[in-house]
């Protein structure tokens, strides 16, 4: 979630303005629905382990400053709403993967001192028929390792259709939030909602109070450094399980359309470096995306290596 200040939308509306309008209007469509595939995720899987909670943590902080910049500023009333939104939002996935961690911490302490109970108990009854030599056990437990490699194959099959599927229905919510975007951005300038800005009215941006910039900056580093911790995590694990790659799809989605909106709006100077803390923050988080996404083709889910391990 970007500082959306530069989308604070005046004049005849040109092409690059409604550009501009549409771009915006689809960036803060991408923000609004960005965190409902990853609480789905971790409510499918009852886990919020492949999630790392420095990367949230940073981030739910850019969004502090990013509200407490547009109060600072005054801007309109609809873009504080906004900035509120999104910090619940973030403690809702926060608590969410708060609360699955220790569930599961729980659950892994009883699990291990079962483990320990059963390890002290006799180890009579333990045995079965291929340690016994019985006529025949050799050659039916040949039979079930080759079946079993026989079987292995069928996984990867399986994974690749369901990876398919994945793309396929990610692909279409990537497109459904840009028609959503697009057409709220036409019921608002039809409505009056939303009015064309002049270029001349640049030098509203450049009148901001000089703590709301620095808040504005602060936000941008954050946004900026929130998924190096994500990055390290899928690094180390050598896995992205439990991550929603729609997720990270809509993050870059967000930050394109919202670096394409400034820019069509006007690349004049004073304009230009007003927005240019915001502007780097959606390139580099764009950067750290496509890193994300070269995980995810690189490592996988770790579902499949399980598999042909098994």
């Amino acid at each position: 979630m970007q500082n959306i200040a530069a989308l604070a939308q005046g004049p005849p509306l040109t092409a690059h303005e409604a550009l501009s309008g549409v771009f915006g209007s689809v960036s803060l469509a991408s923000w609004i629905f960005l965190l409902v595939p990853q609480l789905i995720e971790n409510y499918k899987q009852s886990s919020a382990e492949g999630i790392s909670l420095a990367f949230l943590t940073v981030w739910f902080i850019g969004d502090i400053t990013n509200l407490a910049g547009a109060i600072w500023a005054g801007l309109v009333p609809t873009v504080i709403a906004l900035a509120v939104y999104f910090c619940f939002a973030d403690l809702i996935l926060i608590a969410q993967c708060v609360y699955y961690n220790m569930k599961n911490a729980r659950k892994s302490r009883k699990e291990s001192t079962r483990t320990i109970d059963s390890v002290e108990q006799p180890l009579l009854g333990r045995r079965d028929s291929s340690n016994l030599g019985l006529p025949g056990s050799h050659r039916r437990r040949s039979s079930a390792i080759s079946t079993r490699r026989r079987a292995s194959s069928l996984p990867s099959l399986v994974e690749e259709e369901e990876g398919g599927r994945e793309w396929v229905k990610n692909t279409l919510s990537i497109l459904g939030v840009c028609v959503v975007g697009a057409a709220g951005w036409a019921i608002a300038w039809r409505t009056g909602v939303w009015v064309p800005q002049p270029d001349d009215d640049d030098t509203a941006g450049t009148d901001m109070a000089l703590g709301a910039q620095i808040l504005g900056y602060a936000s941008a580093i954050c946004y900026l450094g929130a998924r190096i911790p994500q990055i390290i995590k899928n690094q180390k694990d050598r896995s992205c399980e439990g991550l929603s790659l729609l997720f990270f799809m809509l993050s870059l989605l967000g930050n394109a359309t919202y670096g394409a909106g400034i820019l069509f709006h006007s690349v004049e100077k004073e304009y230009f470096l007003t927005n240019l803390p915001w502007l780097i923050g959606s390139l580099g988080t764009m950067v750290e995306d496509v890193t994300i996404f070269i995980q995810f083709r690189v490592f996988g889910n770790g579902e499949h290596s399980s598999a042909v391990a098994a």
